[in-house]
């Protein structure tokens, strides 16, 4: 069996999808890394919207999906930008995201952290509405019993006139913090609005930043997530942190060299590559339990390609990518996003991502997946 898949030319090609997927299985505990899957939500495709309206979302297939995540052993980071937070999930749907996902977790053992923001504020703020803002959020996550990560937000980047606004706010919601919680540093190139963050477009002097805050609450930062896709600068960090802060990787580029480590430290990972990849990823990390990093590795670097494929620029619509191949793979029954984001990326990314994760034997059902993707090709006029 065939199938003619377009190239980004706007030829057509002809490709032999594989007959059988990868061998993966449920397994023991991940123990010598913590990794969290950064997951996405699954839009309910019968829902009268519009691309401005409140998400409507399919809770079953949502928390399903969440379920698949822990029985693999990995942890779920709720309510990132995966989720499409701030790009259609508004912040009252994120909010019972947390309710629902963080209950669930409580029901199956499931490891969970949620995102905190302040996606509430839908115009200009100041920093007194900023840090209200992530009170708000930051009180529910805790009352939900999960772990908090504190994400960037759009709107202190448009508050803030200099570095010492942002101590100021990470210090105060830090001092709150019932619990040790994640940093996140999210680079522009997933979130333009992001330009700047820590008070400084040098990402030297952003750094130094970010390291004051980490250094002057090390009893209140469980860890941070960097999302930089700068290999070097990640390891830099790393290597600064305080004694017993973690580097979870956002590095969806180059998360293989950096879970991996030298001899000097390593990451844990925090990504939304993970959501396709997860079995996978946690076989890759099963290995490396037992001191086999050679192995880890000729596990997860293949999927490299897959992953800048799908986090190409412009990159914050990788969620796109992640939601099609759900779809492909058979943990959703359509391929609707919420606010319409099925298509923000091409025919031909599509056809190249079917490709990349077939070939990879990620998707479980094999013979679903190229019937899956015969159907779309067709929506788009194109013949087998």
């Amino acid at each position: 069996m065939t199938i003619r898949l377009p190239g980004a030319d706007g030829t057509l090609r002809i490709y032999e999808p594989r007959a059988e997927p990868l061998a993966l299985t449920t397994g023991a505990p991940l123990t010598s890394r913590t990794v969290f899957s950064a997951a996405h939500v699954v839009a309910d495709p019968f829902a009268d919207t519009t691309p401005d309206s409140p998400a409507a979302i399919d809770w079953d297939a949502t928390l399903a999906f969440r379920r698949h995540l822990w029985s693999h052993g990995l942890g779920v980071a709720e309510a990132m930008d995966t989720a499409q937070r701030g790009m259609g999930l508004d912040w009252a749907g994120a909010a019972e995201l947390i309710r629902r996902s963080a209950a669930e977790a409580r029901s199956v053992g499931g490891l969970i952290a949620c995102g905190v923001g302040t996606d509430q504020l839908t115009g200009p703020a100041a920093l007194a509405e900023v840090r209200a803002a992530y009170e708000e959020q930051l009180a529910l996550v805790e009352a939900s019993g999960a772990r908090a990560i504190l994400m960037a937000s759009r709107a202190l980047a448009g508050a803030a006139s200099g570095p010492e606004d942002y101590l100021e706010v990470y210090g105060h919601l830090l001092r709150q913090a019932s619990e040790p919680v994640v940093l996140h540093w999210l680079g522009p190139m997933f979130d333009p609005a992001l330009e700047g963050y820590w008070g400084s477009s040098d990402l030297d002097t952003a750094t130094d930043t970010f390291l004051e805050v980490i250094a002057a609450h090390p009893d209140k930062v469980e860890g941070i997530k960097v999302s930089l896709l700068d290999a070097g600068r990640e390891i830099d960090i790393r290597r600064r942190l305080p004694q017993g802060v973690r580097c979870y990787t956002g590095d969806d580029f180059n998360y293989p060299e950096l879970i991996a480590g030298d001899e000097k430290g390593f990451s844990h990972a925090l990504l939304g590559i993970f959501d396709p990849l997860g079995p996978l990823a946690a076989e890759a990390v099963r290995v490396l339990d037992t001191g086999d990093t050679a192995g880890f590795r000729a596990l997860l670097d293949p999927t490299v390609e897959l992953s800048r494929h799908l986090f190409q620029t412009p990159t914050r619509f990788y969620k796109t990518g992640v939601v099609f191949l759900a779809w492909l793979a058979g943990h959703q029954s359509h391929f609707t996003m919420v606010g319409g984001l099925q298509s923000a990326r091409s025919l031909p990314h599509l056809a190249r991502a079917y490709e990349l994760a077939d070939g990879l034997g990620l998707l479980p059902d094999p013979g679903l997946a190229e019937e899956r993707m015969k159907n779309l090709l067709a929506l788009y006029g194109v013949t087998q």
